[in-house]
């Protein structure tokens, strides 16, 4: 397994250079932010990512999950990081301060998130669903819930799930048969099945907290009559400790292609004991905050492995001796040269580090408009709102594609030791292949990008997020590249109002290339305002190898733009024209 090396640089330059985060923290008035302390959190993150977590990534691979008389135990040393994590309160970073959260900004703990994605992904999908779960709870829940189990979630001493999928209703939530019948005490009776749970049970902490969507009788049809419940997994006392188990149990855990170390379950209740979370009915709406959070979130998994996935292959290439260089002899001291000398290997990581280096600056961005979303009100949060709406598809959907691709770039540069379970290369490939599938499928995020996002929105989403990003054009001294970054914005604003007048099938036929349009070139705005942002930072080394970089982006990664935009324009036609029996061949 490659050496993790948190890149630590790289978001030294998107914070202080790029973002200029100080300036940011006053605009919003997040009180006692600055500088000094974002980059003080990322050196710690760095650290226990680094040193506590990527050690057992392969180990926990290797060792997977067991289920045992009904109780879910991971695999060795998971449990020991997951205590020293909480005890040094990382996972309170985003938390309300009322239930001992730290309150900080996202754009401190977002880049916390992908070191532990690249470290360790199997280990990061339990504290990222609390993450979620905490979110839904502080927007959504009662006083007296919050009051209950808010600062032990918070905290990490009770961990959080999210129970939507059952065998018959996955991304079609109307289908959900879960029931949940009142009590006379207040609380209801959940019964039902759910499936793909992830962390449903583990052996880190001494209760879990489940969020269930379930149907009250005589519920509306469809996804109008979902409701939200918390289900714990004992029962709390009214001193605030644990009472009896609650009719909650793991029916079994999923074995799969990857992330074998982290516990997918199969969840049963019976009877369980429940409390409402907000109004009844209004349970998607609810779960919706904590699954937009969760899709951004998988966004980042697909990031955190790339950029592992790279590390891993840039090292090798160094280190890797094999034929002699096209264009002469570069290690003559040696029998062979490094492969890096090799143009298409070149390519490759060139490919590798402008995907990963282009989607790490659209996660800065999209959490300083976080940042803004918590700090603000007003005009100005609103606009954060519909950003974070527009892009939310964007980046769950494009990050975890360009995470596949990168991972498998790595196995290609490793050649037959990237196929070999030891170098560690083809368990980044197995981790994040579910990337593209939970959460939403990616076409499921392209339809909400084109459908909710754009046209049900009439454009509005789109415009505001037109409107962000014309302002980081405004900024960019650059004249050639000021020039650039508004002929890509005027063309998006174009392709994307053409779109508001076609059907829904239209729309549907399209949509995968429409989100991929929309990330290669907002990705390649973004790498024109840090191309103008280089010539004036001090390290000149990283600065040098960053414009080139930049460059590859604009000149060999940009155009796959175009070829989307094409299809967004001609190839609805071709699919749409065919049925059915066009597939089947006698």
């Amino acid at each position: 397994m490659p050496h993790y090396q948190a890149p630590l640089t790289d978001f030294t330059f998107l914070l202080d250079d790029w973002l200029r985060i100080e300036e940011h923290y006053q605009r919003i008035n997040a009180e006692g932010m600055d500088s000094e302390l974002a980059l003080e959190v990322l050196n710690q993150g760095a650290k226990f990512a680094e040193q506590a977590i990527a050690p057992l990534n392969q180990s926990g691979d290797e060792q997977g999950c067991k289920l045992i008389d009904g109780n879910v135990t991971t695999p060795d040393g998971f449990a020991e990081a997951y205590h020293t994590y909480i005890e040094n309160g990382w996972n309170a970073m985003l938390g309300e301060p009322d239930y001992d959260g730290q309150d900080l900004p996202y754009s401190m703990a977002i880049p916390v998130h992908e070191m532990l994605n690249s470290a360790n992904l199997s280990w990061r999908l339990t504290t990222m669903l609390t993450e979620s779960a905490v979110l839904a709870l502080t927007k959504h829940a009662s006083d007296e819930l919050k009051d209950t189990y808010l600062a032990k979630i918070i905290s990490g001493e009770w961990t959080g799930t999210m129970n939507l999928t059952e065998p018959h209703a996955g991304t079609d939530l109307s289908l959900l048969s879960t029931k949940a019948q009142p009590q006379a005490d207040g609380s209801y009776a959940i019964s039902g099945n759910k499936i793909f749970i992830t962390a449903g049970d583990q052996n880190w902490t001494d209760n879990i907290v489940h969020l269930v969507l379930a149907r009250l009788p005589n519920a509306p049809e469809g996804v109008k009559g979902i409701s939200l419940f918390l289900v714990p997994k004992f029962m709390v006392n009214a001193d605030g400790t644990l009472g009896d188990k609650n009719r909650v149990s793991v029916g079994s855990i999923e074995h799969k292609m990857g992330i074998k170390a982290s516990p997918t379950c199969v969840m049963n209740y019976d009877d369980a004991v429940g409390y409402l979370v907000g109004e009844e009915n209004a349970g998607l709406a609810c779960m919706f905050t904590m699954m937009n959070d969760a899709r951004f979130q998988v966004g980042l998994q697909g990031l955190g492995v790339a950029e592992a996935a790279y590390q891993g292959a840039l090292t090798y290439a160094v280190e890797r001796l094999q034929s002699r260089a096209p264009q002469g002899v570069q290690a003559p001291d040696k029998k062979a040269d490094p492969i890096v000398f090799q143009p298409d290997v070149r390519r490759m990581l060139l490919t590798q580090r402008a995907l990963t280096e282009g989607s790490r600056a659209l996660s800065m961005l999209y959490a300083t408009l976080m940042d803004i979303e918590k700090y603000t009100q007003g005009a100005q949060q609103t606009q954060a709102e519909e950003v974070i709406a527009y892009l939310t598809p964007v980046c769950k959907a494009f990050f975890t594609d360009m995470g596949t691709e990168v991972a498998n770039y790595g196995i290609q540069i490793y050649g037959g030791h990237g196929y070999i379970r030891e170098w560690g290369m083809e368990q980044l490939v197995r981790d994040t292949r579910i990337a593209q599938l939970y959460e939403g499928t990616n076409g499921i995020q392209a339809a909400d990008l084109i459908g909710r996002k754009l046209t049900r929105s009439n454009g509005a989403m789109m415009q505001a997020t037109h409107a962000v990003f014309s302002d980081i054009t405004a900024r960019i001294t650059n004249t050639s590249y000021q020039q650039q970054a508004n002929e890509l914005l005027n063309e998006w604003k174009s392709l994307s109002q053409s779109l508001l007048g076609k059907d829904g099938e239209y729309c549907a036929a399209v949509a995968c290339d429409y989100l991929n349009y929309v990330s290669y070139t907002l990705i390649g705005v973004l790498w024109l305002s840090m191309l103008d942002t280089l010539p004036n930072i001090s390290n000149t080394a990283f600065a040098k190898g960053k414009v080139k970089t930049g460059e590859f982006y604009l000149s060999n990664i940009l155009p796959r733009a175009q070829q989307h935009k094409h299809f967004v324009e001609h190839g609805a036609a071709a699919v749409n024209a065919t049925t059915l029996s066009d597939f089947i061949y006698v």
